[in-house]
C-alpha cells in the first residue's frame, strides 16, 4: 500500500489554545517504530486540560516536541513497520497508543512490574510527543498495544486511557466483592467505565451525578443507586441511607473541588479515597481533616493510567463484553466543540474523536 505523504491533523495554535484542522506532512518511520493510522481517539479531560493551559498553575503544559497535537487514546491499524521489529508487528495488525508512549525500561519503576509508568524517561502521547488527533502516528513497537479483535475501534480508544485508569482505580480502592464504592461523577468517560468494572469485580456500586441521562446510563451500567447531587439535601445523609455506615471507598473522577471536599464524608470507618479527577486548581485537596483521617482511620490514594499488563487486562473486559465505553462521537473539526461540552459536563460517557477519513 502506498502512503500519502501529507495528512489532516488538529493543532494547537503555537500561542494560544486556537485549535484548527491543518495538513501536515506524514511522520517518517524510524528503527524500532511502528507507523499507525488512527481511525478513532477518544478525547480525555487531560487532553481539554493541556490544550486549554488549564495546568498552567502547576506547571504543567504540553511540549514543543508534541508539535500542538494532543491524543493519547488512538486505536486503528499498523500500516508500516520498521525491519528491525517485523517480527513484532505486521502491517495490518489492530493497534492502540496510550497516554505513555515509552518508557525507557531500564530504570526501578520499569523493572519493579508495577511502576513503569512513573519511570522518569517516559515519553507522552500528546504532551511530550505528537498525539493521536492526527491521521498518521509514530509508535514505539515495544510499547505499542494489541486490540481484542471483538472490541471495535471506537470503543477500544477510550478504553486505553479511561478505562485502564478506572480499572487500576477500582483495584487501588481495596473493595472486595459485596462491599460499597461510591463513583463521584459517574455518569462521564472515567465514571461510567468504572461503573462496569466495579461491578464486573463485584462491588456494589453508588453512582453520583446529575440529571436523568446519566441517571439511566449509570442505572443501566450496573450502579444499584444513583445521587443527583442537585436534588438531594445532603449527599452524605443519602450515601449513608443507602450503605448504613458509609462506603467502604470513594472514586472521585470528577475533576471539581466540590467532590473532593465531600468525597471523606461520604466513607465509612478504614475507607479508602480514590482521586483520580484532577482539578485545574492547585490548591485543591484530596484528603480530609486530621481529625477526621484519625478518627473514621481513612485511607487516600491516587491513580493514573496503569501499566502495559494493566492495558491489557482491561481490554479482556471489553472483550468479554462485560465493560463497553458508551461513546459521543466527532470529527476532527469538532475537537473543540466536543472540549466545551466536556466541560460543561454536557457529555454522557466519553467522547471519541473520528480522525482517520476511511
Amino acid at each position: 500500500m502506498e502512503l500519502p505523504k501529507q495528512q489532516r491533523a488538529a493543532v494547537r495554535s503555537p500561542n494560544s489554545p486556537t485549535l484548527s484542522v491543518t495538513t501536515i506532512d506524514v511522520p517518517t518511520l524510524s528503527a524500532g517504530q511502528l507507523l499507525c493510522k488512527i481511525n478513532y481517539s477518544g478525547l480525555c479531560g487531560t487532553d481539554k486540560s493541556l490544550l486549554n493551559d488549564e495546568f498552567a498553575a502547576m506547571g504543567i503544559k504540553m511540549h514543543e516536541s508534541a508539535k500542538g497535537i494532543a491524543g493519547h487514546e488512538g486505536a486503528g491499524v499498523v500500516v508500516a513497520v520498521a525491519d528491525d521489529v517485523k517480527e513484532l508487528w505486521k502491517a495490518g495488525d489492530r493497534v492502540g497508543i496510550k497516554w505513555i508512549a515509552s518508557a525507557c525500561g531500564k530504570c526501578e519503576f520499569c523493572t519493579n512490574g508495577v511502576d513503569e509508568m512513573h519511570c522518569p524517561d517516559q515519553k507522552n502521547s500528546g504532551y511530550s510527543v505528537p498525539g493521536t488527533f492526527q491521521e498518521y502516528v509514530l509508535t514505539p513497537a515495544s510499547y505499542a498495544t494489541r486490540l481484542p479483535p471483538t472490541v471495535p475501534d471506537s470503543e477500544a480508544g477510550p478504553i486505553l486511557c479511561g478505562g485502564v485508569t478506572s480499572y487500576v482505580a477500582c483495584k487501588r480502592s481495596c473493595v472486595r466483592p459485596g462491599q460499597w464504592l461510591v463513583i463521584a461523577g459517574a455518569g462521564g468517560g472515567l465514571g461510567h467505565l468504572a461503573i462496569q468494572y466495579a461491578t464486573a469485580m463485584g462491588m456494589r456500586v453508588v453512582a453520583i451525578d446529575a440529571g436523568e441521562q446519566k441517571r439511566k446510563l449509570c442505572l443501566e451500567l450496573g450502579a444499584e443507586h444513583f445521587v443527583d447531587y442537585t436534588a438531594v439535601a445532603s449527599i452524605p445523609a443519602a450515601v449513608m441511607d443507602i450503605t448504613t455506615y458509609g462506603a467502604h471507598a470513594t472514586l472521585v473522577t470528577a475533576a471539581t473541588a466540590a467532590s473532593y471536599a465531600i468525597a471523606p464524608h461520604l466513607l465509612r470507618p478504614g475507607g479508602t479515597l480514590v482521586a483520580v479527577g484532577v482539578p485545574a486548581d492547585p490548591t485543591v485537596v484530596a484528603g480530609a481533616p486530621p481529625a477526621l483521617l484519625t478518627a473514621k482511620r481513612l485511607s487516600v490514594v491516587g491513580c493514573f493510567v496503569g501499566t502495559r499488563r494493566d492495558v491489557d487486562e482491561a481490554l479482556e473486559f471489553a472483550a468479554r463484553g462485560v465493560v463497553k465505553a458508551v461513546v459521543e462521537v466527532g470529527g476532527l473539526e469538532d475537537v473543540g466543540w466536543l472540549m466545551g461540552r466536556m466541560g460543561r459536563g454536557e457529555v454522557v460517557g466519553r467522547a471519541v474523536v473520528k480522525v482517520a477519513g476511511g
